[in-house]
C-alpha cells in the first residue's frame, strides 16, 4: 500500500491510527514503503473491538480454535450475535465501552479530520471502526453495520470527502493496490 501512494504520489497532512499494535505495524509497513516520515496522532477511539470479549459475553464455555469450516462458521455466527446484542445494549462485554461509547469514539476521530485543517488524511484503523464509521454516515442499522465490517478485505482502502461540516463515502473495500492479477491470492478477509 505505501508503494501504492508513493507510485500515485499521495502525500498526507494528517495520520491517525488506533492504539492497537497492528496499527502500529501497519502504519510502519506504509510508511516505509512510501517514504512517509510522519507522526501519526494516536487516537484510542480506532481502535477494534474486542472479538473473544464480545463472544465471552454470550457464550461463557471456551471455544476451541476455529481450525474447521464449522468451527469457523460456529465463531462468526456467535460474534454475529454478540455484536448484535452489544449493539443494542443488551449486554457489555468484559473490557470493551459500551456501543454507543465506541461509535463516539470513531465519531470523534472523524469530527477532529474535519476541524483539523488539514486536507490529506490517512487514518489506520480495524473493520469494527471502519464499519461503524461507514454505518454511521449512512445511517445504516447495526445489523448492516455488521455486515459491512464482514466483507471487509485485509488492507483495503475507505475513502471519505469532508468539509468542515460533513463526511461524505466515496470508496468502500477497494483494494488498489492489489489490482494486479499476480496479488489476486492476497485477497483476505479477517
Amino acid at each position: 500500500m505505501g508503494q501504492y501512494f508513493k507510485l500515485q504520489q499521495l502525500n498526507f497532512d494528517l495520520v491517525l491510527m488506533g492504539r492497537l499494535r497492528r496499527h502500529a505495524q501497519t502504519w510502519q509497513a506504509i510508511a516505509e514503503g512510501a517514504g512517509f516520515n510522519h507522526t501519526p496522532l494516536v487516537w484510542a477511539g480506532l481502535d477494534e473491538y474486542d472479538s473473544e470479549a464480545v463472544v465471552k459475553a454470550i457464550h461463557a464455555e471456551p471455544l476451541g480454535k476455529p481450525d474447521t469450516p464449522e468451527l469457523y462458521r460456529q465463531h462468526f455466527r456467535l460474534l454475529r450475535d454478540g455484536l448484535t446484542q452489544w449493539m443494542s445494549g443488551a449486554t457489555h462485554p468484559i473490557g470493551m465501552p459500551d456501543y454507543p461509547s465506541f461509535v463516539q469514539g470513531v465519531v470523534g476521530a472523524l469530527d477532529h479530520v474535519r476541524t483539523s485543517n488539514s486536507s490529506n488524511v490517512l487514518i489506520v484503523s480495524s473493520g469494527g471502526p471502519i464499519s461503524t464509521a461507514v454505518g454511521h454516515l449512512l445511517g445504516t442499522s447495526a445489523e448492516t453495520t455488521i455486515e459491512l465490517n464482514y466483507r471487509i478485505r485485509n488492507t483495503s482502502i475507505t475513502e471519505f470527502s469532508f468539509n468542515p461540516k460533513r463526511h461524505v463515502l466515496l470508496s468502500f473495500n477497494h483494494l488498489p493496490h492489489l489490482d494486479d492479477p499476480i496479488y489476486a491470492d492476497w485477497h483476505t478477509y479477517a
